[in-house]
Parts: C-alpha cells; sequence; structure tokens
C-alpha cells in the first residue's frame, strides 16, 4: 500500500518542549536590533526632520507582492505506484467511508494493522460511523502492536493524553521512537520535541536535529521552523547547513505557519542568516500582523515608525500598536510615540484598529 494513499490530520506537542532550543540561543523574535529598538526622540518620532536611525534612509516604499520572499523549487514528482492497490483505503479516499468499514473490518479483525488504523481513524473522526473514541483507541493500539506507522504514532499521542486509556509515558516514548524511526513526518517532529525536552541544550538539540531535518523534508512546517532556529542558533554545524536557515525559515512562512513569517520578517530586517531587505522583511510582517500575529503587529507599528520597507505612517502605526496592546502585548517606546501624535491621529488610529477587528 502507497504512503501516499494514507492522509491523517497532524498533532503535535505543546510549544514548550521547544523553548529549550530557544535559551540556547536567541530567536529572530528575540534579536532587537531594527525592530524593537527603543525609539528616540519620542513622542516626535515621526515629525519632520526627525534623524534617521544609524545612518539609515526611509525606503522608497514596497513593491508588488511578488518581490516578497524567493520562488521554492518545485517538489520532485510522485514516482507512479506499481503495487496492488488497497480498496479499504481507496474508498476511504473517494468518501466512501462506509465502504471503506466494510472492507477494512474484516482485515483489521483477522490482524491486518494498515486495516485496523484505517478502522480507527473512522471511529476517530466518526466518518461514516458513530464517533467512538474508546473503539478507536482499541483499534490504534493493535495496529501500533502490528507495527503500523501512523497507527503508533496516534497511539502514542493518546498515551500521552491518558483520557481513554492510561496514561503510559514510557510506552508513548517508544512507540513515538518507533513510528519516527519508520519515517512517519508527525513523529520524526514529535520525537524531536521529546529528545529536546528530556535533554536541554546543545545535547538535546543534537539529537533532534536529525529527526526534524527528516520531517522537514516531507513538509511539516513545525519541523522546518525547527530546522531553521536550529541552523541558526547551533554554533558548530557545517556551514553548508547553516547558510540554508533562512530558506528553511522560507518554506515554513510560505506553509502559513505565523510564527516563521514573523520570524523570517525580522530576520530580514535585521540582516540574520542573510542580507538585509526591509521591503521583505515589512511583507513578511504585515502577512503575519493581518491575520492576528500579535508579535507582528508590534513589529510592524515600529517599521511604519521608522519607515522601514514602506513609507513612515503615523496613523498605520498607531493602528497596529492598539491592536498588539489590546492583545496584551505592551511596548513603552509605542506607547510614547502615540501619546506623541495628534488626537485626531490617535482617534483615526482607534477607528482603524477597531475596523480591523471587525472584519477579522
Amino acid at each position: 500500500m502507497p504512503m501516499l494513499t494514507r492522509h491523517f490530520r497532524l498533532f503535535v506537542l505543546a510549544p514548550a518542549a521547544f523553548a529549550a532550543m530557544l535559551a540556547h540561543g536567541a530567536s529572530a523574535q528575540q534579536v532587537d536590533n531594527l525592530v524593537t529598538r527603543p525609539l528616540s526622540g519620542a513622542p516626535g518620532t515621526l515629525k519632520a526632520g526627525r534623524p534617521q536611525p544609524d545612518g539609515i534612509t526611509p525606503s522608497a516604499g514596497v513593491g508588488v507582492f511578488d518581490r516578497m520572499g524567493a520562488n521554492l523549487p518545485d517538489l520532485p514528482p510522485e514516482k507512479p505506484y506499481t503495487g496492488k492497490v488497497d480498496e479499504a483505503y481507496g474508498a476511504y479516499q473517494l468518501g466512501y467511508y462506509l465502504t471503506a468499514m466494510e472492507r477494512a473490518l474484516p482485515r483489521a479483525q483477522l490482524g491486518d494493522p494498515a486495516a485496523q488504523t484505517l478502522v480507527a481513524e473512522l471511529l476517530a473522526e466518526g466518518l461514516g460511523v458513530k464517533r467512538d473514541a474508546k473503539n478507536a483507541a482499541f483499534w490504534y493500539g493493535k495496529a501500533a502492536e502490528g507495527g503500523d506507522p501512523a497507527a503508533m504514532f496516534k497511539y502514542s499521542l493518546i498515551l500521552m493524553e491518558g483520557r481513554i486509556v492510561k496514561r503510559d509515558k514510557a510506552l508513548a516514548d517508544t512507540y513515538m521512537r518507533k513510528a519516527a524511526e519508520a519515517g512517519n513526518a508527525s513523529a520524526e517532529f514529535n520525537w524531536g520535541q521529546i529528545l529536546i525536552a528530556d535533554n536541554p541544550g546543545e545535547k538535546g538539540l543534537k539529537l533532534a536535529l536529525p529527526f526534524y531535518e527528516k520531517s522537514a523534508e516531507k513538509g511539516v512546517a513545525d519541523a522546518q521552523y525547527a530546522v531553521a532556529e536550529i541552523y541558526s542558533v547551533l554554533p558548530d554545524l557545517p556551514v553548508e547547513k547553516k547558510q540554508l536557515a533562512r530558506e528553511w525559515m522560507a518554506r515554513a512562512a510560505h506553509a502559513g505557519f505565523d510564527t516563521a513569517q514573523v520570524d523570517l520578517g525580522v530576520w530580514f530586517v535585521n540582516g540574520t542568516n542573510g542580507p538585509r531587505d526591509f521591503e521583505k522583511g515589512f511583507q513578511w510582517l504585515k502577512i503575519a500582523a493581518n491575520d492576528g500575529n500579535v508579535v507582528a503587529q508590534n513589529k510592524l507599528a515600529h517599521l511604519y515608525i521608522n519607515a522601514l520597507g514602506t513609507k513612515p505612517d503615523p496613523i498605520e502605526a498607531a493602528k497596529w500598536y492598539v491592536l498588539s496592546r489590546r492583545a496584551g502585548l505592551p511596548d513603552p517606546a509605542l506607547e510614547d510615540f502615540y501619546l506623541g501624535i495628534e488626537e485626531d491621529q490617535q482617534k483615526a488610529a482607534i477607528e482603524a484598529a477597531n475596523k480591523f477587528r471587525r472584519l477579522h
């Protein structure tokens, strides 16, 4: 049965497990430089005659949208599958869930791990049958015992949670490791998370990196972000890997991972892992800000104030600050700026922030 015929929703561990990596070296969001430095001269920051920071001249404005980010290479074409067609999974992919259950259940009862995994998935998601988490866990467990990588991954999560079955971290870790070693992309990422959580510092990063890399190559955005960060902060990696940090961050950003979009934007603005490009940095931060990322909204306000990648705009700057402040992200420098602009500008910024909230 070809692996590409089976699609399961990605589950990931809590991002706190990844925090150990960032403690080793500053992440892009923690690198202040141009984006988050205090604003000198506020409240008159945007008034005529303001000196430019560090000799930087204002940007002429943002170019067209397709200037944002380098084009990524096409994925290699899939090899034609010449093996035996699995009719149960074929029915599942076509949306014929009852047919899939009818064809998979007899095989599952005879001990076929792939069929057991499919039965579990149908029961877990309530596809064509009543949702039944308990029986789904039973079949995931049987398929995991039989060595099916997808089932080992899913059953590991069930064991970690301990809601349907008794919590068993040791067995959960065993199944996650086996699923990762068998090439399950989601398990590879999660096993990397576990390794970092259990091995703080540089040791954990080095143990996790090979699993992150394999998962990243298979398109898991969380893993692509992790690879980018580790390539950026781990000091003794080969130069050719460190040079790919920005490319991996771009892949995660293009996949819609908002944290990667923020970090990539900051990397462009600060010249981290490559040359500075204020316009690209502005574009990525604006994408994340428009999608509701509070950190991006805060940083975008700084870019509008300092004319980095865009023309100076006090109302837009204040709008993004108001949105990030309402979301619980204080910034004394931006507060000073906000209090220093004209009252009508403050009012316009609040109206723009309210409109943004209504539309999003």
